[in-house]
């Protein structure tokens, strides 16, 4: 990753200028622009899309890893995927890459006052594990086709959502077949063959064209907020990021940061889990989605318990702290499998 665009880049931002004038040049002669193409869905014939990503052969890349950043691919000249920026170190890392544009698709509203300040604007798109809406795959074509870019697309992990959404660009802003898109996705950002809506959205939901997104009324917005279960889901997955990195290091506090602490992590996740309990959504839910819900208080009770009784013993035996994890990990994803990711 370089600190300033590339020579092709800043070429193609020239191109661009002159086209443009051309285009304003024509426009007074006539109101007639020429249609954008959009790329034609796929015929599956793998019979999902994931299977399918495997067609095309891409050579072998590994994520790059700037400051603050994880799994970031420049796609494009365009189009970078990655994960959350999480301070302004790491946008400032971004912006050091020429980005002009920041899409997040994740819940979590982002720092665009802290994106501004360095020369980007933010727009805030949040998606699911399910696929995309139209009104999302709208809103995501419209930010790559009338925002400025480069651009640089993150959900949290910059695994999932976060490829799906820049394989939207790669199709709609760049031409990029869709075998290539999807393939991208699976071969370089490492999205989860669970995750196939959003394969399959890349793969053959249609592409919006010109006229329907000038007709498409959105103001490509900074920020939107959530209230209920996704609030929730949200601010969980922060907390269950910093429990299962413990987990990895056989709970022992990370010495970059020593301030979060395996007790208070699991007695937060507790609380979140409590106040989702407590939600009129929840309790008009399913059955098994209520006593997943229940599970996953009790069970993050008994990971702190355990982590507190290891510590208490002197930290020799990490067994019953990494058994309360697995069983509140297995809950977690016997939800997801049922809710979250179909």
């Amino acid at each position: 990753m370089t600190s300033a665009p590339s020579p092709r880049r800043s070429l193609r931002r020239l191109s661009g200028v002159l086209a443009a004038l051309a285009l304003a040049g024509a426009a007074a002669c006539s109101d007639v622009r020429e249609a954008r193409p959009v790329a034609v869905p796929l015929t599956l014939e793998a019979g999902s899309a994931y299977e399918e990503a495997a067609r095309v052969t891409l050579p072998e890349r590994a994520p790059e890893e700037p400051e603050g950043l994880h799994n970031v691919y420049a796609l494009s000249d365009d189009i970078i995927s990655g994960g959350e920026p999480h301070d302004r170190d790491a946008l400032a890392a971004i912006a050091a890459m020429g980005v002009k544009t920041i899409l997040s698709v994740d819940g979590k509203a982002p720092d665009a006052e802290g994106a501004e300040a360095l020369g980007m604007r933010y727009v805030h798109v949040p998606i699911q594990y399910k696929g995309l809406t139209r009104d999302e795959i709208l809103k995501i074509a419209k930010t790559f086709t009338e925002a400025e870019g480069p651009f640089y697309v993150h959900c949290f992990h910059g695994k999932h959502r976060g490829p799906a959404a820049a394989a939207v660009g790669r199709l709609v802003l760049d031409g990029a077949p869709r075998e290539q898109a999807i393939a991208e996705m699976r071969q370089w950002c490492g999205t989860s063959k669970t995750y196939e809506g959003l394969y399959r959205t890349v793969a053959t939901a249609a592409m919006p064209g010109d006229d329907e997104l000038d007709d498409f009324d959105w103001e490509l917005e900074s920020q939107q907020a959530f209230d209920g279960v996704r609030d929730l889901m949200i601010r969980i997955s922060r907390h269950w990021d910093n429990v299962e990195g413990m987990a990895k290091r056989d709970w022992q506090v990370n010495p970059d940061h020593p301030d979060v602490d395996p007790a208070n992590e699991a007695a937060v996740l507790r609380g979140l889990f409590e106040q989702m309990a407590e939600l009129p959504e929840v309790g008009a839910a399913a059955d098994d989605y209520r006593g997943w819900v229940r599970d996953s208080v009790e069970r993050s009770a008994a990971l702190r318990e355990a982590y507190l009784g290891r510590r208490q013993a002197g930290g020799e035996d990490a067994g019953a702290s990494t058994e309360a994890f697995s069983e509140l990990k297995a809950s977690c994803t016997a939800c997801h499998d049922a809710y979250r990711n179909s």
